[in-house]
């Protein structure tokens, strides 16, 4: 069970991500803002497809924003990149997890977005934590899939820069590339701020297919 309280922050949180910046895209300010409420929090972090020079800023990242709490799980499994979805073994990965995990919070995929990756992740997702509370994060990208999350986290403006400078810093194998730049995860979470009415100005957002409601 999750608490609404903002005086019992989560304990436990399960993130998953298909490859080595999806995490930190996409949840990185939430977590980082869990991490600062509950500094005994337990993380599992996973990343599916993350070989070699990715799979070591994948591991440098998660450090970097959860490094310092009370329990953290790092788990970078190397499945090829766009292929997820043959790949049987996959399905076992998420078998394992639900025998040793029971977390309050699962962080995964959204949905409808377009990469075939993160569709199969986020089903998987489904599959495995169905009785548990699932919330499903966005990533920006050029195929043009960012829908209308129901979902907001409002970030403070040091944990917004935090963010930034991990992503910057620790995915130099990304830096060449159009989208990936401070502007564009800047912008994204000003947008998700308006719609959130954050007096931060900044949030992260989020779909939740189910809540169970416990009066």
């Amino acid at each position: 069970m999750l608490t609404l309280s903002a005086a019992e922050p989560p304990s436990s949180v399960l993130a998953i991500g298909c490859h080595a910046d999806d995490i930190e895209i996409g949840c990185g300010g939430t977590l980082l803002t869990f991490a600062r409420a509950n500094p005994a929090l337990e993380v599992d972090w996973i990343v599916l497809a993350a070989a070699g020079e990715r799979g070591d800023e994948a591991r440098a990242s998660a450090n970097a924003f959860v490094g310092r709490v009370g329990t953290v799980r790092i788990e970078v499994h190397e499945f090829r990149d766009g292929f997820l979805p043959y790949s049987a073994e996959v399905k076992q990965v998420f078998e394992e997890l639900k025998r040793r995990v029971d977390p309050q919070l699962v962080l995964t995929h959204v949905g409808y977005d377009f990469h075939q990756d993160h569709r199969l992740a986020w089903e998987l997702t489904w599959n495995t934590f169905r009785d548990h509370l699932i919330l499903e994060y966005e990533i920006p990208k050029v195929d043009g899939d960012l829908g209308r999350p129901n979902v907001y986290v409002p970030l403070a403006e040091d944990v917004v820069e935090e963010k930034v400078s991990h992503l910057e810093r620790h995915f130099p194998s990304q830096s060449g590339k159009p989208w990936f730049d401070r502007d564009t995860f800047l912008g994204l979470m000003r947008l998700r701020g308006m719609e959130a009415i954050a007096a931060t100005r900044y949030a992260e957002a989020f779909t939740c297919r189910k809540l169970v409601l416990a009066p």
